[in-house]
């Protein structure tokens, strides 16, 4: 059958670039080799964020209970019922989207992928049946898999990777994370709240390193009084697989032997590349595309995380309507600029834009507006009052640069601001902006009276 568009990979960028292809009036195919929702749905944010919330409410309830004059006897946990909700979770939105493919009329193809040249996909589903398809346009959406570290590979039981990790069948006593990112950060929240003693090994002076460094600092000191064991600064010399489990020699601000049943691999990623696709690539691996999201191979197109970072969910959907609406709608697309960042441990991380230390290195002139949760009337009432909302104002114009936020909501928060960048908005326009009483989102409120010496709480 001939279509307008095959995506290849189905998912945040897969799916939703195959729905608005379909809503511009086009005949669409996605093809999927294991389940539509792709990593983000079925083994990434969703089932992860599911976990965090089990997390979340078991720590508050044995650590801060007393505080909300409750108590309880004999606390405890099902290991397995906290697994299989969040499995619970990913079933009931990978069959909306199945749905939604259904309801636009995308035909969903169950299998592996080849692009043997520019129009021509190869479809061999689950049981060996190849079944070539042909469209004007190929949109190629495949995403990442979890980068293993040289000579220390992935075994499913020892060594793992964030896939195997939110799925054990029993809770670790101990866990070594290798790795202070988003990902390797969340688990170790996840694990720690439940009582697995965790360490986690960062080569970088700082967790979360991508991350404004006051923030990164402030949260380590947060995840460390909560009982994790951080050892920045310091790099794996040698792994290997006992016995018992892991052994790992590190070096740096310590140099020590750790040993643990399990040790999580969380050190980025790597490309997922169709067979046959024959493409040019950038140095590390990633497809490269023009800023129409077309490839060297006239005819198709790259969107998401295989074309490199950031490897977020929410930045991929917005590259393949892009793409999409570049190829069919006529619109000249755009390339990501300024996005959100977040990170899902408590407390949270929430960033858009600049870093205070990148806005250093372009040499930009800038204020710093900050005002802390403690100074917060909602974030006392409900008990969240760690953190701080900081926002990086540019001179003399006060254009927001960047902004970052420590504490609860913070990745529910963050939008606001990211809006106010896309709006070109200033100091000025947020000052303005009436917030609610009593709200978290009045910190931002604040942090903007504060960055010009006016706020009225600090």
């Amino acid at each position: 059958m001939a279509y307008d568009l095959i995506v290849v990979g189905g998912g945040p960028a897969g799916y939703v670039g195959a729905i608005r292809a379909a809503q511009l009036g086009k005949k669409v195919a996605c093809v999927e080799l294991e389940r539509v929702g792709g990593t983000c749905l079925n083994w990434g944010c969703i089932p992860t964020k599911s976990l965090l919330r089990n997390a979340e409410l078991y720590q508050m309830m044995s650590k801060h209970a007393a505080e909300f004059g409750m108590t309880f006897e004999k606390l405890s946990f099902d290991w397995p019922k906290v697994i299989s909700r969040s499995r619970g979770v990913v079933d009931k939105l990978a069959g909306g989207i199945e749905m939604l493919l259904k309801k636009n009329k995308v035909d969903y193809l169950r299998g592996t992928a080849a692009i043997p040249k520019a129009g021509v996909v190869e479809v061999t589903d689950p049981d060996g049946k190849k079944v070539t398809q042909t469209a004007s346009k190929i949109l190629v959406t495949t995403g990442v898999v979890s980068r293993e570290m040289p000579g220390f590979p992935f075994n499913g039981k020892s060594v793992i990777g964030s896939k195997q990790a939110m799925v054990l069948p029993e809770q670790p006593k101990k866990i070594i994370i290798i790795g202070a990112g988003a990902i390797g950060i969340e688990f170790a929240y996840f694990f720690n709240a439940f009582g697995t003693k965790v360490t986690v090994v960062e080569m970088l002076p700082n967790i979360l390193p991508v991350e404004d460094t006051e923030v990164s600092v402030a949260l380590e000191k947060s995840l460390t009084k909560q009982g994790i064991r951080f050892l920045t600064g310091t790099k794996v010399d040698q792994a290997e697989v006992t016995d018992k489990g892991v052994k790992l020699t590190v070096s740096g601000r310590t140099n020590e032997t750790l040993e643990a049943p399990i040790a999580l691999v969380a050190i980025g990623v790597a490309s997922l590349l169709p067979e046959g696709l024959k493409v040019k690539l950038d140095p590390k691996g990633w497809i490269h595309t023009n800023d129409r999201y077309e490839t060297s191979m006239r005819g198709v197109f790259a969107a998401g995380d295989i074309i490199g970072p950031p490897w977020l969910a929410h930045v991929a959907s917005f590259e393949a309507i892009q793409a999409v609406e570049g190829m069919f709608a006529g619109k000249s697309p755009r390339k990501v600029d300024v996005f959100p960042g977040c990170t899902y441990c408590e407390p949270q991380v929430a960033s858009v834009g600049l870093t205070e230390w990148a806005a250093k290195e372009k040499g930009l002139k800038y204020k710093v507006g900050k005002f802390p949760f403690m100074a917060s009337g909602k974030a006392l009432a409900v008990g969240e009052s760690e953190g701080f909302v900081k926002i990086i104002f540019g001179e003399p114009h006060g254009e927001i640069l960047g902004a970052h936020i420590l504490g609860a909501h913070a990745t529910e928060m963050i939008a606001e601001l990211g809006l106010a960048i896309e709006m070109e908005a200033t100091h000025e326009e947020l000052i303005s902006t009436i917030h609610a009483h009593p709200t978290l989102s009045e910190s931002i409120h604040e942090a903007a009276e504060q960055s010009r010496g006016h706020a009225i709480h600090i």
